[in-house]
């Protein structure tokens, strides 16, 4: 949809990344399963292995289902171009192996997703990249943090667990002036709320397993860059041999096309329990951070444009046998990783464990749940009859 900007993000996630004429007049971009690909004349083939051909010499990288994505989520977001990748995990890690050298330095959120600082820890510092982590409250005082060699800043807002909102705008003028990269992880936002390159971002990674695919079937993750910062990324994911399944980036196109409309649905049910669960003498706090009163509200209501359906429920003191009778009785929330999907889940969490340029205490036990598509109603009965059997 080359006049793409004219239309309002709820009409780009139903028309980008699609052309029905190129396809038989079919409406969404076909499942394109291939390895070999012929060439018409042997000039051809040899032009592809010197990297001229101008068209697809390989089914590793190139497919229609694939680049319809990518052009999709770049486009949505307002990035310059995009990269998809087998899964979340590796989208928040790959970009540090793209961007970084031997003898580098990485700053990164101390509320970050656990599995992308277990990378950072085990695998990142054996390469001989130094990697610090810095309070993600700092905002434009990150300025301290950085070294002679610091090119990297990794940002997740609201970050994981504990749903800190950073200050993108003032970490990326810090960034910048340093001359380092920002990556965000935008995962918990989505391209419709919150619109990475305008606030500074250089790099935004998604766990497209969660909402833009949105059925809790798929694993897959997305790279959105600059023109400036692409280079490099494509360069390694080439030379990596990654390629995500088309059937999975199938998926994921369908997905988008209802993103709008679920991601509506899951913060207006969110909302609505959040408000329903302050009032509840068992709980501490909200760590929502589109529930006024939130401590990241000013910043939420300041730079997005929407909020989704994840957040965490700090409790009041309680043993944890009482916490595992709550859950273990759940009837429509399920006990399971990952969110985005139909469906609402609930865990315990320890955001504590984790931490080390900064200090968790909430004062109580913490649980995330995850607010799926069903009825406000028969959620919010299903939470009050966890916490009778968490009273015993």
């Amino acid at each position: 949809m080359s006049d793409r900007r004219r239309y309002r993000p709820a009409t780009n996630v139903a028309h980008l990344g699609r052309d029905p004429r190129r396809f038989l007049g079919a409406v969404n971009t076909p499942v394109f399963r291939a390895s070999t690909i012929l060439f018409q004349t042997s000039t051809e083939l040899e032009q592809a292995t010197r990297g001229e051909f101008p068209g697809l010499a390989y089914g590793l990288h190139g497919l229609p289902t694939i680049t319809d994505l990518s052009h999709a989520l770049a486009a949505l977001e307002g990035g310059d171009a995009a990269l998809v990748v087998p899964s979340g995990l590796t989208a928040t890690t790959f970009p540090f192996l793209a961007l970084t050298s031997p003898g580098d330095h990485v700053l990164v959120a101390d509320a970050v997703y656990g599995p992308t600082r277990r990378f950072c820890d085990n695998h990142l510092r054996r390469l001989g990249v130094d990697v610090s982590y810095y309070d993600p409250l700092l905002g434009a005082a990150i300025a301290r943090e950085f070294r002679p060699r610091t090119t990297i800043v990794f940002a997740e807002s609201p970050g994981s667990l504990t749903f800190e909102v950073q200050d993108i705008p003032a970490i990326a003028t810090a960034a910048h002036a340093h001359g380092a990269r920002l990556i965000l992880d935008n995962t918990w936002a989505t391209p419709l709320g919150f619109r990475a390159f305008d606030h500074g971002v250089d790099v935004s990674v998604h766990a497209a397993t969660k909402y833009i695919g949105g059925h809790s079937d798929v694993l897959l993750g997305a790279i959105v860059a600059t023109k400036e910062t692409f280079p490099p990324l494509a360069r390694l994911w080439t030379d990596m041999g990654i390629a995500p399944s088309t059937d999975d980036c199938f998926l994921a196109l369908r997905g988008l096309r209802t993103l709008a409309v679920r991601l509506e649905r899951h913060a207006a049910t969110a909302l609505e329990i959040a408000q329903w669960l302050s009032k509840r003498p068992e709980v501490r706090e909200l760590l929502y951070p589109a529930l006024p009163g939130d401590r990241g509200y000013a910043i939420w209501k300041r730079d997005f444009l929407g909020a989704s359906g994840l957040f965490g429920v700090v409790l009041q003191p309680v043993d944890a046998t009482r916490i595992a009778r709550m859950l273990d009785g759940m009837r429509l929330f399920g006990l399971g990783f990952s969110w985005g999907g139909f469906e609402s889940l609930i865990i315990p969490t320890w955001p504590e464990r984790a931490r080390t340029a900064t200090t968790w205490n909430p004062g109580g036990p913490t649980l995330r749940l995850a607010i799926g598509l069903e009825d406000p109603r028969d959620l919010i009965d299903d939470l009050e009859e966890g916490f009778r059997r968490l009273g015993g």
